[in-house]
């Protein structure tokens, strides 16, 4: 698996539960969501993410979009 992947797989994760919970506990959990949102479309532009970076020196195999 390369970071992109992780990155993708995490992020989709990360959305999900914040939707859940919000569904399960309390409307302000969307904001998880947002959060997760937020950081995907700045590192769209930017393509600074810090969990890339961190995956990056844990090892993992870069991809295309985290080099």
């Amino acid at each position: 698996m390369t970071i992109d992947r992780f990155v993708l797989a995490f992020a989709g994760f990360v959305v999900l539960t914040g939707v859940v919970m919000s569904q399960l506990h309390h409307v302000y959990w969307l904001g998880l969501t947002a959060f997760a949102g937020l950081n995907m479309f700045q590192a769209a532009f930017t393509g600074f993410c810090p969990l890339a970076m961190i995956l990056k020196k844990f090892g993992m195999k870069p991809g295309c979009a985290f080099p």
